[in-house]
């Protein structure tokens, strides 16, 4: 009986022991849940990636240190020739204004600043040329190897830990010719040294279109997979418009963000997938001061987040509009002197935060920014909780 009873007592305590240990984790830990912590801006602290692209035409703009906000600095970049072999000079009295960049020591100071800092280096390598990639696939085994014996000599004197593809074909891509991008990366992945990291660009067309890349190889093939969520409207647009529509396809967009990472997810890993978010927003004449006006032709450009900062600082008749379905705002205002309207779709730190809750609800590997040296003060700021 006192057997038994002790059996009894020692049970409850197990159980009284256990039930504190339960409630006081569970209290702390969302223990199976997934959807807990979906609510927060970094669900996974510490290990997001978060990629800063560097062109060499924003080196005079960039800051020397974005520890804050990035956990890697791509240097874009090197150029890719037909025969993988990197381009060095645009004609024998001009060089290659990437390759010149790189060479003559203009990257240093972002380099040692960003080592010093514990943050990564990694080097894109692209071409934009449709001739010269259409070689390029034509005998892709050789010339993955040709572009890895031009590579390693930088990756060892530079310290890059990744080599980024950025390779964008324009027309419509055969079979063939896909096939032969395909093994292009395939092959480059094993002529690598297995400590450096492969990046691949994908659009967001790619991951619903038989482009040149297949996003889904890719997605087995490279280390990160960065979906470039943005152009969504250009300079050549028709119509203005905003630059990477969050929500809005069916009704006031074909196309957003939101449904291109569902597609990117549905063939490529989340936990290789990189969101591609814009630092600029674009500015265009129109006959109206109204969204998805009529914009007239060659007028479209480029506007930093710096530059609309200043704008709405200086101009008294400017004034931010939010869109709400694509969280991006706009600005119009008349023009005296071209005698038309401006007007300007941008992303501000409300867009790029609800960008990074995107990335943290589908638990993305991270997101990368375009471009350093485009930003103003305060775009980059939800960064700096969420790496």
């Amino acid at each position: 009986m006192l057997k038994k009873l002790l059996i009894i007592i020692i049970g409850i305590l197990v159980g009284f022991v256990f039930g504190l240990y339960i409630i006081f984790y569970t209290s702390i830990l969302p223990l199976g849940n997934k959807n807990a912590s979906k609510s927060l801006i970094n669900p996974i602290a510490g290990q997001k990636k978060v990629i800063g692209f560097l062109p060499y035409w924003l080196l005079d703009k960039a800051n020397t240190d974005y520890s804050k906000y990035i956990t890697t600095l791509t240097y874009f970049g090197v150029r890719v020739g037909p025969d993988g072999k990197i381009q060095k000079l645009l004609n024998p009295q001009e060089e290659e204004p990437g390759w010149y960049a790189l060479s003559s020591g203009k990257l240093d100071p972002f380099f040692n600043d960003a080592l010093k800092n514990k943050i990564s280096l990694s080097l894109l390598a692209s071409s934009g040329n449709n001739d010269s990639i259409e070689a390029l696939v034509q005998n892709p085994i050789q010339n993955a190897r040709n572009f890895v014996t031009d590579v390693n000599p930088l990756i060892q004197k530079y310290k890059f830990s990744d080599i980024n593809l950025d390779i964008e074909y324009t027309s419509q891509a055969s079979a063939a010719a896909r096939l032969g991008f395909t093994q292009f990366v395939s092959q480059v992945r094993k002529e690598l040294n297995k400590s450096i990291s492969l990046t691949v660009e994908i659009t967001t067309t790619d991951v619903i279109k038989n482009h040149l890349i297949d996003p889904k190889a890719m997605g087995q093939i490279a280390n990160n997979v960065v979906l470039m969520a943005y152009d969504y409207h250009s300079p050549s647009s028709f119509v203005t418009g905003p630059v990477a529509p969050l929500n809005g396809a069916g009704i006031m967009s074909e196309y957003d963000v939101l449904s291109a990472v569902e597609n990117a997810l549905a063939i490529i890993p989340a936990q290789k997938l990189v969101l591609g978010i814009p630092l600029y927003g674009y500015e265009w004449e129109t006959l109206l001061p109204y969204p998805r006006a009529a914009v007239i032709p060659n007028t479209g450009v480029t506007a930093s987040s710096d530059r609309v900062e200043s704008l709405l600082v200086t101009c008294a008749s400017c004034s931010a509009t939010l869109d709400t379905y694509a969280q991006e705002n706009y600005i119009s205002f008349y023009d005296q002197a071209s005698n038309d309207y401006h007007l300007i779709f941008f992303p501000d730190k409300n867009s790029t935060l609800a960008k990074l809750n995107l990335a943290g609800s589908f638990e993305l590997k991270g997101v990368a920014l375009w471009a350093l040296g485009y930003e103003g003060k305060n775009i980059m700021e939800p960064l700096a909780s969420f790496k």
